[in-house]
């Protein structure tokens, strides 16, 4: 059973592409530049060379189009025709209220994101543009839609109402959502594994690192509470966005500078976080990290910034849930970055939270759950590489089965003691063989 999955954004379109039986990436890339012209495909066979490609996408179905030709491409494809696909899954970033769980998407699905479209203008309209972009070239295959909301709504009201005009939430919807979900699912269950512990008896602080960044407080197995709100844009400094700020600090610019309400989302989008704090100089964290060790004070300041807002995050959550088992880090920097992790839990070895140094400089790997606290560390901290395709793939799996239902009673197969990503172990496998020392932080299920 080959699943294909879809990430559509405004000017781009991620795609993988998932061997269910033999539990194997065959291809992942993205389209990048839909839209708005000179755009292109990179397109990479798992094991193989990325290739690129030049190709006019002026909408969403020529972005779509060109997925398929290349990966049924006799040269360089990896199927043999559409026919092998049995379905698709579709990454959504906003469900509002509407979406507890991952749907088969009909007429009435699409019409209810669209009513969504208010609550994330950013991100709603180019998913629906996807999905209907990929229903019309393949009417025939089931397409599922997995929302990053979904798991967040089991956040009590106490935690996602905001201090606000009633008639704001129950007018327009505004709350706390949360994003990331398809993440912070992974590694919850992945976390109650390491432990061995119920899923259902753990708590956690989640802390999703890359360039949009999102803590996550769960008790019991469940989100609790979340960083992001009702958009993106609350809760920690991010790679171009400022996280939590003086409400009033907008206002008072806007009055300042004369800027209109679509220049100030724009700035606190796009031109603050860690971005902002550089002097526009940078988002990346492996550029800021190296700038820091130069001697660069801005960013510096930018790396201080970060880890302390994330400390925080980590302190007010475990009150929140009244302890927790263990701390986890994920995406892009969670998981690669030793500096901000060390910053992060600096200091709070008074709740139980002691890093191992010389585990967390070890820490660089993308391919293995790892363990960097000592070993009498009360609270475990671990890092998690992220699978947001691996829980896309099972729910349309289960979808397709007849076998889904929401998370607080389904049952992922990595949820099971001797789960392995293939991919992954045989790539770990390679890096131990350069660095051997890295078995020595492996953490194997309890």
């Amino acid at each position: 059973m080959i699943i294909l999955s879809l990430n559509s954004g405004s000017s781009s379109l991620k795609f993988q592409l998932y061997d269910y039986e033999k539990q194997a990436t065959l291809s992942t890339g993205i389209v990048e530049r839909v839209t708005v012209g000179g755009s292109f495909i990179k397109f990479c066979r798992y094991g193989g060379t990325a290739i690129k490609q030049d190709h006019d996408c002026p909408d969403h179905k020529e972005a779509i189009k060109l997925i398929l030709q290349t990966i049924t491409d006799r040269e360089n494809g990896v199927l043999k025709g559409l026919g092998e696909i049995a379905a698709v899954g579709h990454r959504v970033v906003h469900g509002g209220e509407k979406f507890r769980k991952s749907v088969i998407i009909t007429p009435e699905t699409i019409e209810t994101l669209r009513g969504l479209f208010d609550l994330a203008p950013l991100h709603n309209p180019p998913n629906v543009l996807g999905i209907e972009a990929a229903l019309e070239v393949m009417p025939n295959v089931p397409h599922m839609a997995v929302l990053d909301t979904a798991w967040h709504q089991t956040m009590p009201p106490h935690a996602f109402m905001y201090a606000l005009p009633r008639s704001w939430y129950t007018g327009h919807g505004v709350r706390k959502y949360g994003f990331h979900g398809t993440s912070l699912l992974y590694c919850a269950k992945r976390a109650a594994v390491l432990l061995g512990k119920d899923p259902f008896k753990t708590n956690v602080v989640i802390l999703h690192i890359g360039n949009g960044v999102s803590a996550n407080a769960v008790k019991n197995g469940l989100s609790y509470d979340t960083s992001m709100g009702l958009t993106p844009l609350e809760g920690l400094i991010m790679g171009t966005r400022s996280g939590d700020a003086d409400p009033a600090i907008p206002l008072h610019m806007m009055q300042v500078e004369g800027k209109s309400a679509k220049e100030m989302a724009n700035i606190l989008n796009k031109q603050a976080g860690i971005l902002g704090i550089t002097d526009g100089r940078w988002t990346d964290r492996r550029d800021v990290e190296l700038a820091a060790k130069d001697g660069n004070e801005l960013a510096a300041l930018a790396i201080d910034m970060e880890s302390y807002r994330i400390k925080k995050y980590i302190g007010a959550y475990a009150a929140a849930v009244g302890g927790i088992d263990a701390v986890v880090f994920t995406a892009g920097v969670g998981e690669m970055s030793s500096t901000i992790r060390a910053k992060s839990v600096e200091g709070l070895e008074f709740m139980g939270v002691k890093l191992d140094p010389a585990k967390n400089d070890l820490a660089h790997t993308r391919n293995a759950e790892v363990d960097i606290s000592t070993d009498d560390s009360p609270v475990k901290i671990f890092v998690i590489p992220t699978d947001e395709e691996r829980v896309i793939i099972e729910d349309v799996v289960a979808l397709l089965n007849g076998t889904y239902d929401e998370h607080t009673r389904f049952v992922y197969p990595f949820q099971k003691p001797d789960y392995a990503n293939p991919q992954r172990l045989e790539e770990f496998e390679r890096e131990c063989e350069l660095k051997p020392v890295l078995r020595r932080i492996e953490r194997k299920p309890a």
